[in-house]
């Protein structure tokens, strides 16, 4: 009975885990930038003394959805969106590279270009974009970065950086516990003159919440089976117990 009651456990822990990667992709369903992740579930053999028939289910986030999401106009000049593939490179909280679609910019107490999640947005020559006292700001289609100086003519422009793009290759990118993307070897990736933005436009969450929130209710159903089998198990175990005492 023991076997069957680490089953429905086993069973029932890994349909949380699952629940916890569709509960965080719901709660992102409006976070700028975000891509969804994958759950699914597979027959994980038992390692060690036994048969090796025995197997148990194993939950697992295998990969990232990096479907592109709907742009979104804002008109604000230091929102930016990638038009087709490619992401934004920027410098995580470790100092490495990493990648992201999140274009909703600002400005931190450094004067540094950031994300809205406070990572810093990297340059062409590989190091944070400084903006000095401006004006105004644009950003072109190839991420060059036009200024004009604070108590400059208005015809005083002058082009400050390029923000770095990248376009990895399909299953090169894998996403980290920070919600940034980066490289299997942490090794950066060259920029690509390919990749273009759109300024004045953000990306939406590519979540759909529908699909989200169905796995999470069919998940809840799950658990209270295995919930059930664990209750049946206890129930069969004193059953046993009371036979055995009849002896």
């Amino acid at each position: 009975m023991d076997k069957v009651l680490y089953l429905a456990m086993s069973g029932a822990r890994e349909t949380m885990r699952s629940q916890q990667a569709h509960a965080n992709n719901l709660a992102n369903a409006t976070t700028t930038g975000f891509k969804a992740d994958f759950a699914q579930a597979r027959a994980m053999q038992v390692y060690g003394e036994g048969h090796e028939s025995r197997v148990y289910a194993m939950a697992e986030r295998p990969a990232t959805n990096t479907a592109s999401g709907t742009l979104m106009q804002t008109g604000r000049s230091l929102d930016v969106a990638v038009d087709g593939d490619g992401w934004l490179a920027v410098i995580d909280a470790n100092g490495n590279e990493a990648y992201t679609r999140q274009g909703e910019l600002q400005v931190n107490q450094f004067n540094q270009l950031v994300t809205g999640s406070g990572a810093r947005v990297m340059g062409n020559g590989g190091i944070p974009i400084t903006l000095p006292p401006f004006e105004k700001l644009d950003i072109g289609g190839d991420g060059t970065i036009t200024i004009k100086p604070l108590g400059a003519g208005a015809s005083e422009l002058a082009i400050l950086d390029r923000i770095k793009l990248v376009k990895p290759e399909s299953g090169e990118l894998f996403k980290s516990t920070d919600g940034l993307m980066h490289t299997g070897n942490n090794q950066p990736l060259l920029p690509d003159a390919g990749v273009k933005l759109r300024s004045g436009f953000v990306e939406s969450s590519n979540v759909s919440s529908v699909t989200e929130l169905t796995s999470i209710i069919d998940l809840a159903r799950q658990f209270e089976m295995h919930v059930k089998m664990m209750k049946t198990a206890e129930e069969n175990s004193s059953a046993a117990a009371r036979i055995l005492s009849l002896q």
